[in-house]
């Protein structure tokens, strides 16, 4: 279950709560009840919104670490052709428009 952030602005509070993705809370009774913490001197019907925060992916960003996680990089190098940064065994370290000889060996590296 994903965690999610309720603002109350009776108490300029900002909760996390652990709930499933169909529960919607709307006021501060129903997030105090979810996260067992008491009220305090805030209305339990003051009304409580969701805060969408950013989420935050980690990525290795050198090509060797690319390479090492299966991902396949292409830098444009000119007009239809593309370098293969992270090319593999038999992989050409080119690819060109038209030439299916040089795309990536996507089949290897995607696994069912």
């Amino acid at each position: 279950m994903p965690n999610y952030d309720y603002f109350c602005e009776a108490n300029d509070q900002t909760v996390e709560v652990h709930h499933s993705i169909n529960t919607k809370l709307k006021n501060w009774g129903e997030v105090c009840f979810a996260t067992q913490t008491p009220l305090g001197d805030t209305d339990m019907l003051a009304p409580v919104r969701l805060v969408i925060r950013p989420i935050a992916i980690n990525m290795p960003t050198g090509n060797s670490k690319l390479k090492e996680h299966g991902f396949t990089k292409l830098v444009k190098r000119d007009d239809g052709v593309y370098e293969n940064v992270t090319a593999t065994g038999s992989e050409k370290r080119y690819m060109k428009a038209g030439d299916k000889s040089s795309l990536p060996h996507l089949h290897k590296k995607i696994s069912s």
